[in-house]
C-alpha cells in the first residue's frame, strides 16, 4: 500500500465520526426535555406558595392601616376607604396576588384583612388572611 492512499482513507475515517447522527441530537433533545420537565414540576408549586406568602404579608398590612383608619374614623373601613384618606398609598398592594381586592372584616379583636384567594370566592378552605 502506497502511503497516498493510506492517507486518504485515514481522512475519510476522520471525517466520517467528526458529526453527530441525528439520532444523537434527538436522545440529547429528549433528555434536555425530561430535565426541564421535571425542573417545572419541582419549581410551578413553589411559585403558589409565593404568592400565598405574598398576599400574606400584604393582608396584615392592609389590617394594620385598616387598624389606624379605625382609631381616627371609628367603624369598619373598604380598602378604597384606606386609599382615600391616604392611610395606605395607591402604589402599595391593595389586592392579592391574584388580583382580587381583599376584604376587611372587623372582629373584636380588630380588623382582619381577608383575601379569596386563587378561586376568587369568599368562603373557601383557600382563603387567605
Amino acid at each position: 500500500m502506497n502511503t497516498t492512499t493510506t492517507r486518504t482513507r485515514a481522512r475519510a475515517r476522520r471525517r466520517h465520526q467528526a458529526g453527530m447522527t441525528l439520532i444523537e441530537i434527538m436522545i440529547v433533545l429528549m433528555i434536555i426535555g425530561m430535565i426541564a420537565g421535571a425542573v417545572g414540576f419541582a419549581v410551578l408549586p413553589q411559585f403558589e406558595k409565593a404568592k400565598i406568602k405574598a398576599t400574606r404579608t400584604d393582608a396584615k398590612n392592609v389590617s394594620a392601616a385598616a387598624e389606624m383608619w379605625i382609631a381616627e374614623h371609628g367603624g369598619c373601613p373598604s380598602v378604597n376607604d384606606l386609599v382615600e384618606d391616604k392611610i395606605i398609598s395607591a402604589k402599595n398592594r391593595t389586592m392579592d396576588a391574584w388580583d382580587h381586592e381583599f376584604s376587611i372584616e372587623c372582629e373584636e379583636d380588630g380588623p382582619v384583612a381577608r383575601s379569596a384567594g386563587p378561586d376568587g370566592q369568599m368562603g373557601n378552605d383557600d382563603d387567605v388572611w
